[in-house]
């Protein structure tokens, strides 16, 4: 984003106006962003700033549908990046309002439109979001091949405080989508660890056991059929 345009440096003052917790300050001005806006990108801009200081969940979801509106209206590599944020930040605001369907219909499209943020810090933390969406949302919350295996090993080794081997597996883990790219990131952090040898003999056990689910076909296609 241009960090000359009015809009932006409008809505860049509310953010630090959020940091330094002035809640008023900052939503008066993500509007005068919303009113200074002259085009629809502006708009799609201060339309996003502004979903964050709703005082109802039906307002905040109005502002989210705006955004969205905005961006489409827009159609072009400007806004290619804001969908998955778009629709990750709809699927909470219908999280919200107990509608579960519509908030997984846009986490999944979250989900496929990751590709176009840039690998970073904000792209890990939206997959991670869009991941946690995609389970609360579920219809089969555990029905995933290894989960049960691999939510053992992971409480295992956060009362161990093992950060190493929690700093390879939890990525992998927290930011799985469902796609087979992330089952294999998953399988692939759990080899590493598997073949280092490195854990207890009842963890090493448990690593065994989720990576035998993982790329056991009898289990996913149970999976498939209970999702």
């Amino acid at each position: 984003m241009d960090p000359q345009n009015p809009v932006v440096r409008l809505c860049g003052e509310g953010m630090q106006a959020e940091a330094q917790g002035r809640a008023d300050d900052a939503r008066a001005l993500f509007l005068r962003a919303w009113e200074s806006a002259t085009d629809d990108y502006d708009a799609c801009v201060a339309a996003h700033y502004l979903a964050r200081h709703q005082p109802t969940p039906a307002e905040t979801l109005r502002w989210n549908q705006e955004c969205l509106r905005r961006a489409d209206a827009v159609g072009d590599e400007r806004v290619s990046a804001f969908y998955p944020s778009l629709h990750l930040n709809l699927g909470q605001a219908h999280r919200d309002l107990g509608d579960t369907a519509a908030a997984r219909e846009h986490f999944s499209r979250a989900a496929e439109h990751m590709g176009d943020v840039p690998p970073g810090p904000y792209a890990d933390w939206t997959r991670y979001a869009i991941a946690q969406g995609l389970r609360d949302t579920a219809r089969a919350p555990a029905a995933r091949a290894g989960d049960e295996a691999l939510a053992g090993l992971l409480a295992s080794l956060c009362a161990r405080a093992d950060l190493k081997a929690l700093a390879v597996l939890l990525p992998a883990y927290v930011g799985d989508l469902g796609t087979d790219e992330d089952r294999a990131r998953l399988t692939t952090a759990l080899h590493m660890l598997h073949a280092g040898r490195s854990l207890p003999g009842e963890e090493q056990a448990t690593a065994a056991r989720a990576l035998a689910d993982l790329a056991d076909p009898a289990t996913s296609g149970r999976v498939a059929r209970a999702m």
